[in-house]
């Protein structure tokens, strides 16, 4: 999968933590763990647009599949929007 590159200015604290965490192997690098940070940031924003339809925690674990294997630009993050809107 190609992905686009993004310069992000970080304070030197945040990338103080983003390195603890690589370093306790929650993480192998700091893109992953940005990477995470961004999925979590958009699944957040879904909290509460969700429609119940029974089963959250599968509906919940499939839209961090779609995030994590799908999304490559904001246009794919509008389309699941839609798809659960």
């Amino acid at each position: 999968m190609v992905m686009d590159t993004l310069q992000v200015r970080l304070s030197p604290g945040l990338v103080e933590r983003i390195d603890d965490l690589v370093g306790t192997g929650i993480y192998a690098n700091r893109s992953d763990a940005i990477r995470d940070a961004v999925r979590r940031l958009i699944l957040g924003n879904l909290v509460g647009i969700i429609p119940n339809k029974g089963d959250t925690v599968k509906e919940i674990r499939e839209m961090r599949k779609r995030l994590s294997k799908d999304v490559k630009s904001f246009k794919d993050v509008e389309e699941i929007n839609k798809l659960i809107g």
